[in-house]
């Protein structure tokens, strides 16, 4: 197994602009493959034409202004660093609101947290399968950031894209789903992935609310946080409402469909890949250890892992029935201990991979890759094994 195919690490500190600027220098070849990748999306599958982008494009600009000041001025750094428009770089982070809300096709993702006093060394876990078009892992990135303060972010990220699922400094980490309903609309609001990096820009718990849940919504979503503190919350995002689900028996775990009672219409539920069962399915695969009250991260791993119901559990395969455009597969998975800030990493599917281990208090005096754990065919991490 090659370190190669785990995605790269970028890392960047100072002011939000200057990271922007570096971010945008050193990925302005891959902000343009996305860019070409989901412009053909916005114009194929959203019927969007450049117009539109541009349009759209510049209210969500707008929008991170007001939102985050962070936010916007990253984006105005990255363009400024990679040369592509910063309107264009916002339509990037909209990408949710400007394809979904035109019955855009199917996405996937498991996620779930374990509660300290369920974990053998006392530690919260949190986790994700990411499923998405395959094609997008080249062009698909951890971001390490580090700003003036010293308060500092890891989140998995695409090019030309602020976050996705990831952890920060202050030991708050989030992941993400999709979620669709018959209240997303167009028009001015918060996209989805500034949403996610305003989470990830939250040195509370409390923090983090406040970026999600009082703020104009134009689509659904999901947003999975857990804490270093030992608490864990999932959202269920939906323009002017939202739901709430809490651990059940030190772990909760999410999909791709609505949970909690929400006066909406859900338009994922029946059509997203399994994703009925899929929460459940990790549920009954940590329920031993659950009990013993002993979840390592090595029982996380082996869940994300399960190919049950091959191609779509929970680590997902594309399936060869599909047109290859639009195939879904486990990108990426992500495995986070919020109390140590440690961060595992694997490219899909991750039964066929080992994962890469990333320290955010360490990676950035020393960005090295560490030798990969949780190798295919074992249950022990280097540690473990000369322990």
């Amino acid at each position: 197994m090659s370190e190669d195919s785990n995605p790269r690490l970028i890392v960047v500190q100072g002011s939000y602009r200057q990271m922007g600027e570096d971010l945008g220098a050193r990925t302005a070849d891959l902000i343009a493959r996305s860019l070409d990748t989901y412009t053909g999306r916005f114009h194929d599958d959203a019927g969007l034409s450049d117009a539109d982008i541009d349009r759209w494009g510049r209210a969500y600009l707008d929008v991170a202004a007001s939102y985050s000041p962070e936010i916007a001025a990253m984006l105005d750094g990255m363009a400024a660093g990679s040369g592509h428009p910063a309107h264009r770089l916002a339509a990037l982070n909209a990408r949710t609101e400007m394809l979904y809300g035109t019955g855009y096709r199917d996405e996937g993702c498991t996620s779930l947290s374990v509660l300290p006093r369920y974990t053998e060394n006392g530690h919260t876990l949190l986790a994700q399968n990411w499923d998405w078009h395959p094609e997008q892992a080249a062009v698909t990135f951890l971001l390490a950031t580090r700003d003036e303060t010293g308060f500092s972010v890891l989140s998995l990220t695409e090019a030309g894209m602020l976050a996705k699922s990831g952890l920060n400094s202050a030991g708050l980490g989030v992941c993400a789903n999709l979620l669709v309903s018959d209240l997303d609309r167009g028009g001015a609001g918060v996209p989805y992935h500034y949403l996610l990096r305003g989470a990830l820009q939250a040195k509370t718990m409390s923090s983090a609310h406040k970026k999600l849940l009082p703020v104009e919504r134009i689509s659904s979503g999901n947003v999975l946080l857990a804490d270093a503190g030992g608490e864990s919350i999932d959202f269920e995002l939906a323009p002017g409402v939202f739901g709430t689900l809490v651990p059940e028996g030190g772990l909760l775990t999410h999909s791709n469909h609505f949970q909690a009672p929400l006066p909406l219409h859900d338009r994922k539920a029946a059509t997203s890949a399994l994703t009925l069962l899929r929460p459940v399915r990790a549920r009954h695969l940590l329920e031993p250890a659950l009990e013993e009250r002993r979840v390592r991260v090595a029982d996380v791993v082996a869940t994300l892992r399960d190919e049950w119901s091959y191609p779509d559990g929970i680590c997902r395969h594309p399936d060869p029935e599909v047109p290859a455009a639009e195939r879904t597969a486990t990108v990426y998975s992500v495995v986070m201990d919020l109390t140590d800030r440690v961060l595992w990493i694997a490219p899909g599917p991750p039964s066929s991979h080992g994962y890469a281990r990333w320290e955010l208090d360490t990676l950035f005096d020393d960005p090295r890759v560490a030798p990969l754990e949780f190798l295919p065919g074992t249950q022990s991490t280097p540690e473990e094994v000369s322990a």
